[in-house]
């Protein structure tokens, strides 16, 4: 079975690609950006942005022919601090456009229910959409849980895709958190895997 490989700065248009493709139709992101064509450009634009900030604070992974990418910030940099704020707020802006106040909804809730302590954080992870279903999501993630069991550090994620719930759970992540986006936005789950 090939394996999960680390990307390299070189990988980051693959990963722009792959993460944009397979987020088209994730429940936040419809909601922050309705109209699907905006959309489709806005994805590129955020993931320009969050994948090389993502490989500062982390790891980047992907399959060998960019079927799957996952974006995991590492222990203690789950949250952005100024430094990154500053150099992602332009481009973010940019992309949003009179989407940013929905966005600053979701963030807001991802912040407030996020936990506290140091674990690995899958900030982001999708499967190029003609690639689901066979297994890249779940080997993908199962890569980096299984660095975490060798450092002895459990796992968070959110997801807003309840049909994500169940796969998730199979990689043992346990629901810990659950909250509503204000104003009509989408349902969250936050998930912990304990460290095995």
């Amino acid at each position: 079975m090939d394996e999960i490989g680390k990307a390299t700065v070189a990988d980051q248009p693959a990963l722009v690609e792959t993460l944009a493709q397979a987020f088209q139709t994730d429940p936040a992101l419809s909601w922050i950006l309705p109209d699907p064509a905006h959309r489709t450009r806005a994805l590129r634009g955020l993931f320009r942005t969050l994948v090389p900030a993502d490989m500062r604070a982390g790891i980047a992974l992907r399959t060998p022919n960019d079927e799957a990418a996952a974006l995991w910030r590492a222990p203690g940099r789950a949250h952005s601090g100024m430094p990154e704020f500053l150099r992602t707020v332009i481009p973010l802006v940019a992309t949003f456009g009179t989407a940013l106040p929905r966005g600053l909804k979701v963030q807001g809730g991802i912040d407030a229910h996020r936990p506290k302590g140091r674990f690995w954080y899958l900030h982001y992870v999708g499967v190029r959409p003609g690639d689901q279903g066979k297994g890249h999501g779940g080997r993908i993630i199962r890569a980096q849980t299984a660095a975490a069991d060798a450092e002895g550090l459990p796992c968070w994620l959110e997801t807003a895709t309840p049909e994500n719930v169940p796969l998730y759970e199979r990689l043992g992540f346990i629901t810990a958190a659950q909250w509503d986006v204000p104003g009509g936005g989408p349902h969250f789950w936050g998930m912990m895997r304990p460290a095995r």
